[in-house]
């Protein structure tokens, strides 16, 4: 049975259909999905854009309780809805389950949001005048998200987007369309008017276009490559009225390793930055930047460790790593595998094909040494489970090429020394810093986004997701008698 797409209230049949493959076990179809055109994004747009009035004057309180409910059904729902994450994503089912766990702690994170709604009264520098800054929603909000966590980023746009008082249409990744169909029909029983909330699956190159040329929405918030979105910027700007934009593109993240480190913290910080989640994380700790004198030590302990690691079926209990997401992304590791021998560095573990009870995309970890910071595979996002280990002198050279990098995302250090720890956190060129801590794996209440090619536009998750969920209007009031007549050196 072919699901459907969600416009305007209503379950709407498409024409087409895409099937969803689990990539631990390429024989099983998660489900067919229905794959809509120009016509359903442009029904689904006019829908939200006709919702717009009413939602956006609508009762906090009811907003409140619709997220609130949302949230706790999701979290009520873990084990369902984790173990279907896991089984059309690949990642494995603990940190499926997690995803699951965090989408939902952001719509119950967003409910209470509505409630805190505040703006500022001041006086004016002209007597008798008050002024008051508000927010107000934007509109019609167009939200494009990837593959790699397909509940918990389509989550972190679509409640705060609610919350403020915009509405919504959504296209997920054509790879992941279950866990968006499964979150948005719990969106459909939260007592959210008609339109308010709409899901459009289908290829990017029709449904999302049709958003970024539709001159009802306001703005549009993507999360995807560097290429796709500086596209996304220009078209978004070219249209009229331009549209508010906020970007999230990738990462090509390094965590320094210094001599001082607890080498057990170190490697287990660079197997879960690097390895966890097949790689597939923007976030990811790609590059491993190593002093000297615990380069070898550290290069041989984490070797060993990633030898141990169980790579198989993500829904077996037991596996450490599952799958590559499908054939293609699989490709790409493999191609960036074979670049990083040809550039010179050596590949000291992984990087192979792996055969498992059932057909699917097996690559064990890659771990790169004689890595300089200008090959490839240094400075490309490889989005896999392929690392690179880049060895310095100190603690400066390691810091001058952490920051050598067209991104700027997440960047993490492992030392014992506060000295470093302090100067690394205000030197380090990223929107986020990590101490002893894995470069990957963020809190859902506080900023998230950086610098450089990594994003554009404001922050994502936490309170400060407002500065693009909501535009600031100022407002003066005369208090005093009669009307208004400034005074002037004439007058006095």
């Amino acid at each position: 049975m072919m699901t459907q797409n969600y416009i305007g209230g209503e379950w709407i049949a498409a024409s087409e259909a895409a099937p969803d493959i689990n990539p631990s076990n390429t024989n099983d179809v998660v489900g067919e999905f229905a794959r809509a055109g120009k016509a359903e994004a442009e029904r689904a747009i006019a829908a939200a854009y006709d919702a717009f009035p009413a939602w956006s004057r609508s009762s906090i309180q009811g907003r409140h309780d619709s997220l609130k409910m949302i949230g706790d059904e999701i979290i009520a729902r873990k084990e369902e809805l984790g173990r279907l994450l896991s089984r059309e994503e690949g990642k494995t089912l603990p940190e499926g389950i997690g995803e699951v766990v965090r989408a939902g702690q952001i719509f119950q994170f967003f409910a209470g949001e509505c409630l805190r709604m505040a703006g500022e009264k001041v006086p004016s520098v002209r007597p008798l005048v008050d002024v008051e800054i508000t927010r107000e929603p934007v509109g019609v909000i167009g939200l494009i998200t990837p593959w790699n966590f397909p509940i918990a980023i389509p989550a972190w746009k679509i409640a705060p987007a609610l919350a403020y008082g915009n509405t919504v249409v959504f296209k997920p990744a054509e790879l992941v369309p279950a866990s968006a169909h499964a979150l948005s029909e719990i969106i459909s029983r939260s007592g959210i008017p008609a339109g308010v909330f709409n899901l459009v699956m289908g290829k990017g190159s029709v449904v999302g276009e049709a958003m970024l040329q539709s001159p009802k929405v306001s703005a549009i918030s993507f999360t995807g490559s560097v290429p796709t979105g500086r596209r996304v910027a220009q078209t978004c700007i070219s249209t009229d009225p331009m549209k508010k934009i906020q970007l999230e593109m990738g990462g090509k993240n390094p965590m320094i390793v210094l001599d001082d480190a607890d080498l057990g913290v170190a490697v287990d910080c660079a197997l879960n930055g690097a390895f966890f989640s097949t790689g597939q994380r923007c976030t990811a700790s790609s590059r491993l930047i190593v002093t000297g004198g615990i380069h070898d030590r550290f290069v041989d302990a984490l070797t060993e460790r990633m030898k141990g690691l169980v790579i198989d079926d993500a829904l077996k209990a037991g596996t450490h790593i599952g799958p590559v997401v499908d054939q293609n992304q699989l490709d790409q590791d493999l191609r960036y595998i074979r670049i990083g021998q040809e550039e010179g560095a050596k590949l000291v573990t992984g990087g192979e094909l792996l055969n498992r009870d059932n057909p699917g995309f097996y690559l064990s970890p890659a771990l790169f040494t004689e890595v300089d910071n200008n090959m490839r595979i240094a400075r490309e996002e490889i989005f896999g489970p392929v690392a690179t280990v880049t060895r310095v002198r100190d603690y400066d050279e390691a810091l001058e090429i952490a920051n050598d990098t067209p991104f700027g995302l997440s960047a993490g250090i492992c030392t014992t020394s506060l000295k470093h720890a302090s100067h690394f956190k205000r030197s380090a060129e990223a929107g986020m810093v990590m101490v002893n801590l894995p470069t990957a794996g963020v809190d859902y209440h506080v900023p998230f986004g950086g610098r450089k090619g990594s994003s554009y536009g404001p922050r994502e998750q936490g309170r400060y997701a407002q500065e693009f969920y909501t535009t600031v209007k100022t407002a003066y009031t005369f208090d005093g008698n009669g009307p208004y007549v400034p005074k002037t050196k004439s007058s006095e």
